[in-house]
């Protein structure tokens, strides 16, 4: 059983979220909170009974407390909690901000309830999920003194293989291992391989900093799989 806290201030919207997880034999709805500071308040209570979230859905923006200040706090704190960020397309900024301290990945508000099951689950075993739309905007709040800005590629992008190359612009397009899966004809398994062979030989932690590497890089990628 995947346990879930939920963050939102609009009580209708958690009410909402309540009833399409609740529908999943996998998933408890154990707490919820409407700001920031009150989901830091229910996470100590319930570590201190030795039942913390597996998963909390963290909302952006609200009162008291915001979803990336909550964030930060909860990542530093409660390691083994993971923060899916709901959000609007409006919200990217924000969501940038979250990534950066920690939080798995984000999904928008308006998600099917599947989608939003299976992100939960994909989360909870340590994957990224991204949402479509905003990771575009992403890009644009990397720094531009950061090292990924430079005209060149690393000299690691030459250890990676045609399929690693062509999974990466599938994760810059904002393709979750599902889509790339199907696309490619592949497993998720070997999806999941692929990512993290690819993680590995250009040192970076996540899907998140993929993501924004390959969008930098996506013509040298894409001129060096020409037939891809």
């Amino acid at each position: 059983m995947i346990r879930v806290l939920l963050v939102e201030d609009q009580e209708i919207v958690r009410r909402g979220l309540r009833t399409l997880l609740e529908t999943k034999p996998d998933l408890q709805v154990v707490c919820e909170a409407s700001n920031g500071q009150q989901a830091v308040e229910q996470i100590e209570q319930l570590q201190a009974m030795s039942h913390p979230p597996d998963v909390v859905l963290m909302d952006i923006q609200m009162p008291v407390m915001d979803g990336v200040a909550a964030t930060r706090q909860i990542c530093q704190r409660f390691p083994d909690t993971k923060i899916l960020v709901l959000t609007t397309f409006d919200d990217s900024k924000y969501v940038a901000e979250a990534l950066r301290y920690g939080a798995k990945g984000y999904l928008l508000k308006d998600t099917p309830s599947e989608e939003l099951a299976e992100a939960v689950r994909s989360i909870h075993k340590g994957y990224s999920q991204f949402g479509p739309g905003i990771l575009e905007k992403l890009v644009a709040h990397v720094p531009e003194t950061e090292p990924v800005k430079a005209k060149e590629p690393p000299p690691e992008f030459a250890e990676l293989t045609p399929r690693e190359r062509q999974v990466l612009r599938m994760i810059a397009a904002g393709a979750n291992n599902r889509e790339i899966a199907q696309a490619l004809f592949l497993s998720e398994g070997t999806v999941r391989n692929h990512i993290s062979h690819a993680l590995t030989r250009l040192n970076l932690r996540d899907r998140t900093q993929a993501a924004i590497v390959a969008n930098t890089f996506m013509s040298y990628l894409e001129e060096s799989n020409p037939g891809d």
